[in-house]
Protein backbone atom coordinates (compact mmCIF):
# COMPACT_ATOMS: atom_id res chain seq x y z
CA UNK A 1 0.00 0.00 0.00
CA UNK A 2 1.43 3.43 -0.92
CA UNK A 3 1.80 5.78 2.21
CA UNK A 4 3.30 8.60 0.05
CA UNK A 5 3.34 10.74 -3.22
CA UNK A 6 5.75 9.69 -5.59
CA UNK A 7 9.14 10.81 -5.92
CA UNK A 8 9.54 14.95 -6.66
CA UNK A 9 11.65 13.85 -9.94
CA UNK A 10 8.08 12.56 -11.48
CA UNK A 11 7.00 15.88 -11.70
CA UNK A 12 6.96 17.28 -15.06
CA UNK A 13 5.85 20.36 -16.80
CA UNK A 14 2.00 20.31 -18.43
CA UNK A 15 3.61 21.12 -21.98
CA UNK A 16 4.19 18.63 -24.72
CA UNK A 17 7.56 16.83 -24.95
CA UNK A 18 9.83 18.47 -27.67
CA UNK A 19 12.62 16.61 -29.42
CA UNK A 20 15.91 18.40 -30.80
CA UNK A 21 16.06 18.75 -34.37
CA UNK A 22 18.33 15.37 -34.75
CA UNK A 23 15.62 13.60 -33.03
CA UNK A 24 12.76 14.93 -34.92
CA UNK A 25 10.46 12.77 -35.42
CA UNK A 26 12.33 9.83 -33.51
CA UNK A 27 11.18 8.47 -30.41
CA UNK A 28 13.54 9.87 -27.07
CA UNK A 29 16.10 7.59 -26.22
CA UNK A 30 15.01 5.69 -22.85
CA UNK A 31 16.98 5.71 -19.53
CA UNK A 32 16.02 8.88 -18.15
CA UNK A 33 12.93 10.64 -17.05
CA UNK A 34 12.37 13.05 -20.48
CA UNK A 35 13.35 9.57 -22.61
CA UNK A 36 10.73 7.66 -20.38
CA UNK A 37 8.04 10.91 -20.46
CA UNK A 38 4.85 9.15 -22.66
CA UNK A 39 4.23 5.88 -24.41
CA UNK A 40 2.76 8.70 -27.22
CA UNK A 41 5.83 10.50 -27.62
CA UNK A 42 4.52 13.22 -25.45
CA UNK A 43 1.51 13.78 -23.12
CA UNK A 44 -1.82 12.19 -24.20
CA UNK A 45 -4.37 15.10 -24.30
CA UNK A 46 -1.54 17.88 -24.88
CA UNK A 47 -0.02 16.90 -28.20
CA UNK A 48 -2.86 17.12 -30.76
CA UNK A 49 0.09 18.26 -33.44
CA UNK A 50 1.69 14.20 -33.61
CA UNK A 51 0.36 12.16 -36.14
CA UNK A 52 -1.93 9.26 -35.37
CA UNK A 53 -0.17 7.05 -36.98
CA UNK A 54 3.26 7.97 -34.91
CA UNK A 55 1.76 6.91 -31.52
CA UNK A 56 2.84 3.74 -29.83
CA UNK A 57 0.40 0.99 -28.35
CA UNK A 58 -1.18 2.07 -24.82
CA UNK A 59 1.03 -0.34 -23.08
CA UNK A 60 4.59 -1.71 -23.67
CA UNK A 61 5.32 -4.10 -21.56
CA UNK A 62 7.79 -2.60 -18.62
CA UNK A 63 11.79 -2.71 -19.21
CA UNK A 64 12.92 -4.82 -16.09
CA UNK A 65 16.34 -3.34 -16.17
CA UNK A 66 14.73 0.48 -16.49
CA UNK A 67 16.32 2.30 -13.51
CA UNK A 68 12.84 4.71 -13.17
CA UNK A 69 10.05 2.67 -13.36
CA UNK A 70 8.41 5.67 -15.41
CA UNK A 71 6.45 3.86 -18.18
CA UNK A 72 4.29 6.70 -19.11
CA UNK A 73 3.39 9.93 -18.24
CA UNK A 74 -0.37 11.65 -19.29
CA UNK A 75 -3.96 12.73 -18.64
CA UNK A 76 -5.34 9.91 -20.05
CA UNK A 77 -7.36 7.91 -16.74
CA UNK A 78 -10.08 5.99 -17.62
CA UNK A 79 -10.88 2.69 -16.22
CA UNK A 80 -10.21 0.51 -18.90
CA UNK A 81 -6.69 1.81 -19.01
CA UNK A 82 -6.19 1.69 -15.10
CA UNK A 83 -7.64 -2.36 -15.58
CA UNK A 84 -4.82 -2.70 -18.35
CA UNK A 85 -1.77 -1.24 -16.57
CA UNK A 86 -2.50 -3.62 -13.56
CA UNK A 87 -2.47 -6.41 -15.49
CA UNK A 88 1.06 -4.82 -17.03
CA UNK A 89 2.47 -4.38 -13.36
CA UNK A 90 2.35 -0.80 -13.96
CA UNK A 91 0.24 1.62 -11.79
CA UNK A 92 -0.90 5.06 -11.46
CA UNK A 93 0.93 7.32 -9.52
CA UNK A 94 -0.22 10.89 -9.29
CA UNK A 95 1.66 13.71 -6.70
CA UNK A 96 -1.86 15.31 -6.19
CA UNK A 97 -1.82 18.63 -8.47
CA UNK A 98 -3.62 17.69 -11.28
CA UNK A 99 -2.11 20.27 -13.11
CA UNK A 100 0.98 17.65 -14.16
CA UNK A 101 0.38 14.66 -15.73
CA UNK A 102 -0.13 11.07 -14.18
CA UNK A 103 3.11 9.18 -13.71
CA UNK A 104 2.10 5.58 -14.53
CA UNK A 105 5.16 3.28 -12.85
CA UNK A 106 6.53 0.11 -12.56
CA UNK A 107 8.74 0.85 -9.43
CA UNK A 108 12.15 -1.33 -10.08
CA UNK A 109 11.73 -2.08 -6.42
CA UNK A 110 8.02 -3.90 -5.25
CA UNK A 111 6.72 -4.75 -1.90
CA UNK A 112 4.87 -8.15 -1.26
CA UNK A 113 3.36 -10.06 1.71
CA UNK A 114 3.40 -13.15 1.55
CA UNK A 115 1.28 -14.94 3.15
CA UNK A 116 3.60 -17.72 4.67
CA UNK A 117 5.70 -15.14 5.77
CA UNK A 118 3.03 -13.38 7.73
CA UNK A 119 4.09 -12.16 11.27
CA UNK A 120 1.39 -11.18 14.03
CA UNK A 121 3.14 -9.25 16.33
CA UNK A 122 2.34 -9.28 20.22
CA UNK A 123 0.57 -5.82 20.08
CA UNK A 124 -1.62 -6.77 16.80
CA UNK A 125 -2.82 -10.29 18.67
CA UNK A 126 -4.20 -8.32 21.53
CA UNK A 127 -5.60 -5.66 19.46
CA UNK A 128 -7.33 -8.72 17.61
CA UNK A 129 -8.93 -9.23 21.52
CA UNK A 130 -9.24 -5.83 21.89
CA UNK A 131 -11.20 -5.09 18.58
CA UNK A 132 -13.29 -8.70 18.67
CA UNK A 133 -16.32 -7.10 17.99
CA UNK A 134 -15.58 -5.42 14.46
CA UNK A 135 -17.39 -7.16 11.83
CA UNK A 136 -15.65 -7.31 8.25
CA UNK A 137 -17.23 -6.94 5.02
CA UNK A 138 -15.92 -6.91 1.40
CA UNK A 139 -17.27 -4.67 -0.79
CA UNK A 140 -19.79 -2.98 1.30
CA UNK A 141 -18.70 0.45 0.78
CA UNK A 142 -16.07 0.59 -1.50
CA UNK A 143 -16.28 4.40 -2.52
CA UNK A 144 -16.41 5.28 1.21
CA UNK A 145 -13.13 3.45 1.79
CA UNK A 146 -11.76 5.16 -0.73
CA UNK A 147 -12.81 8.27 -0.25
CA UNK A 148 -11.58 7.88 3.63
CA UNK A 149 -7.92 6.64 2.28
CA UNK A 150 -7.84 9.89 0.54
CA UNK A 151 -8.79 12.28 4.14
CA UNK A 152 -6.30 10.13 6.00
CA UNK A 153 -3.68 12.93 7.32
CA UNK A 154 -0.09 12.58 6.05
CA UNK A 155 1.98 14.25 7.70
CA UNK A 156 5.01 16.11 5.93
CA UNK A 157 3.54 15.56 2.81
CA UNK A 158 1.59 18.04 0.40
CA UNK A 159 -1.24 16.15 -0.22
CA UNK A 160 -2.13 12.72 -1.30
CA UNK A 161 -2.35 10.95 -4.37
CA UNK A 162 -5.93 9.85 -4.28
CA UNK A 163 -7.16 12.38 -6.40
CA UNK A 164 -11.17 13.63 -6.90
CA UNK A 165 -10.25 11.55 -10.67
CA UNK A 166 -8.13 8.73 -9.24
CA UNK A 167 -11.73 8.54 -6.79
CA UNK A 168 -14.19 8.47 -9.81
CA UNK A 169 -12.01 5.92 -12.01
CA UNK A 170 -11.67 3.82 -9.57
CA UNK A 171 -15.14 3.52 -8.50
CA UNK A 172 -15.90 2.94 -11.92
CA UNK A 173 -13.28 0.16 -12.28
CA UNK A 174 -14.88 -1.10 -9.24
CA UNK A 175 -17.94 -1.40 -10.85
CA UNK A 176 -16.63 -3.47 -13.93
CA UNK A 177 -15.77 -5.82 -10.67
CA UNK A 178 -11.54 -5.34 -10.70
CA UNK A 179 -11.27 -3.12 -7.54
CA UNK A 180 -12.48 -4.52 -4.30
CA UNK A 181 -12.69 -2.56 -0.57
CA UNK A 182 -11.85 -4.77 2.78
CA UNK A 183 -14.07 -2.55 5.55
CA UNK A 184 -14.19 -2.69 9.55
CA UNK A 185 -17.45 -1.83 11.02
CA UNK A 186 -18.18 -1.25 14.78
CA UNK A 187 -22.01 -1.55 15.27
CA UNK A 188 -23.05 0.60 12.32
CA UNK A 189 -20.02 2.87 12.33
CA UNK A 190 -16.97 2.37 9.53
CA UNK A 191 -14.06 2.43 11.66
CA UNK A 192 -11.20 1.50 9.25
CA UNK A 193 -10.85 -0.17 5.79
CA UNK A 194 -8.91 -0.50 2.54
CA UNK A 195 -8.92 -1.47 -1.30
CA UNK A 196 -7.26 -2.50 -3.78
CA UNK A 197 -7.20 -3.99 -7.77
CA UNK A 198 -6.98 -7.46 -8.82
CA UNK A 199 -5.12 -8.02 -11.83
CA UNK A 200 -5.61 -11.19 -12.84
CA UNK A 201 -5.13 -13.29 -9.66
CA UNK A 202 -3.21 -10.97 -7.80
CA UNK A 203 -4.64 -8.79 -5.37
CA UNK A 204 -2.91 -4.92 -5.61
CA UNK A 205 -3.71 -3.10 -2.30
CA UNK A 206 -3.93 0.65 -2.72
CA UNK A 207 -4.44 2.87 0.48
CA UNK A 208 -5.52 1.79 4.18
CA UNK A 209 -7.07 4.30 6.67
CA UNK A 210 -8.24 3.69 10.45
CA UNK A 211 -10.29 5.43 12.92
CA UNK A 212 -9.31 2.82 15.85
CA UNK A 213 -5.73 1.53 16.08
CA UNK A 214 -5.06 -1.54 14.13
CA UNK A 215 -8.34 -1.85 12.72
CA UNK A 216 -6.72 -0.96 9.19
CA UNK A 217 -4.00 -4.48 9.72
CA UNK A 218 -7.02 -6.75 10.80
CA UNK A 219 -8.54 -5.30 7.41
CA UNK A 220 -5.68 -6.68 5.84
CA UNK A 221 -5.85 -10.21 8.29
CA UNK A 222 -9.52 -10.62 6.62
CA UNK A 223 -8.19 -10.58 3.15
CA UNK A 224 -5.22 -12.52 3.44
CA UNK A 225 -8.32 -15.09 5.10
CA UNK A 226 -9.90 -14.27 2.15
CA UNK A 227 -7.39 -14.95 -0.69
CA UNK A 228 -6.00 -17.46 0.88
CA UNK A 229 -9.76 -19.39 0.85
CA UNK A 230 -9.20 -18.93 -2.95
CA UNK A 231 -5.82 -20.24 -3.36
CA UNK A 232 -4.29 -17.41 -3.61
CA UNK A 233 -0.10 -16.85 -1.88
CA UNK A 234 0.82 -13.84 -1.70
CA UNK A 235 -0.29 -9.78 -2.55
CA UNK A 236 1.10 -6.54 -4.31
CA UNK A 237 1.26 -4.17 -1.91
CA UNK A 238 3.50 -1.88 -4.29
CA UNK A 239 5.37 0.09 -1.50
CA UNK A 240 7.29 -1.33 1.49
CA UNK A 241 6.07 0.78 4.98
CA UNK A 242 7.45 0.05 8.37
CA UNK A 243 4.03 -1.20 9.59
CA UNK A 244 3.91 -3.75 6.98
CA UNK A 245 7.38 -4.87 6.95
CA UNK A 246 6.83 -5.82 10.96
CA UNK A 247 4.25 -8.21 9.62
CA UNK A 248 6.48 -10.00 7.25
CA UNK A 249 6.72 -7.85 3.97
CA UNK A 250 9.84 -7.52 2.05
CA UNK A 251 10.83 -6.15 -1.59
CA UNK A 252 11.49 -8.32 -4.42
CA UNK A 253 12.91 -6.99 -7.83
CA UNK A 254 10.94 -5.66 -10.88
CA UNK A 255 11.76 -8.52 -12.53
CA UNK A 256 11.08 -10.87 -10.36
CA UNK A 257 7.47 -9.37 -9.27
CA UNK A 258 6.35 -9.79 -13.25
CA UNK A 259 7.40 -12.98 -13.60
CA UNK A 260 5.55 -14.10 -10.14
CA UNK A 261 2.77 -11.29 -12.19
CA UNK A 262 2.71 -13.35 -15.18
CA UNK A 263 3.04 -17.04 -13.72
CA UNK A 264 -0.41 -16.00 -11.23
CA UNK A 265 -2.35 -15.03 -14.64
CA UNK A 266 -1.54 -17.94 -16.02
CA UNK A 267 -3.90 -19.65 -13.46
CA UNK A 268 -6.81 -17.73 -14.07
CA UNK A 269 -7.71 -17.68 -10.18
CA UNK A 270 -10.68 -16.06 -9.30
CA UNK A 271 -10.36 -13.81 -6.31
CA UNK A 272 -14.04 -12.09 -5.76
CA UNK A 273 -17.22 -13.27 -6.78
Amino acid sequence: MRACQPPSWYRHPVSPVRFPPANKGKPPQTGSPAGLACVSWGIVGRTPNLPAARLLPEWRSPEPNDRFGLVALDFNLTPERVISAYQHGIFPWPDGDQRFPIPWVCPPRRAVLEFDALHLPRSLRKSQRRLAQLRFTIDRAFEQVVRACAAAPRPGQRGTWITPPMVATYVQVHRRGHAHSIEAWDGDALVAGMYGVTSGGVFAGESMFHRLDDASKLCLLHLVSHLQARGATWIDIQQLTPHLAALGAREISRREFLQRLAAEQRLSRTLFP
